[in-house]
């Protein structure tokens, strides 16, 4: 067996949550698990190759998203081909940008944005091979320029 990872998002209101990843990333619902309420318990989606699972808050069993939580230190990647078609996509879709989609110094144009239900995302696309001596180079350019300024 292999072995995966599977990030499982926890949100108020996975219905808006999954309509919104199908509009801002091209999602594809696989299956779900709804309560007579319409609380969804568990449901999975794809995105690319990548599956992910997601369900409504359950404060009663200690579930709770990152609205209740007042944030998730968590961040999760989105790498796609056309980085600036999405992260446009997205904020139609609702999404909030943090950080606009821009070159980066390790090889990837990127931006970071907050989905409307609290996750925050970096959507990337792969724009350059960096060795890791040039990386190293680049992020310590980086890092002395910020603190001179």
């Amino acid at each position: 067996m292999a072995v995966t990872v599977t990030p499982y998002l926890v949100v108020k209101g996975a219905s808006e949550a999954i309509a919104f990843y199908e509009q801002a990333f091209g999602a594809k619902e696989t299956m779900r698990l709804a309560e007579p309420s319409g609380r969804i318990g568990h449901a999975e989606l794809k995105i690319g190759e990548t599956t992910i699972m997601i369900a409504d808050e359950y404060p009663e069993m200690g579930f709770c998203g990152p609205q209740s939580l007042g944030g998730s230190p968590v961040t999760l990647v989105l790498q796609v081909a056309d980085v600036d078609a999405v992260a446009t996509r997205a904020v139609a879709a609702g999404a909030t940008v943090l950080i606009a989609v821009k070159d980066q110094f390790y090889g990837e144009r990127s931006g970071r944005i907050r989905d409307p239900f609290g996750h925050v995302w970096i959507i990337s696309t792969h724009i350059e091979d960096v060795p890791s001596d040039e990386l190293q180079r680049r992020y310590t350019a980086l890092m002395t320029q910020s603190t001179s300024t």
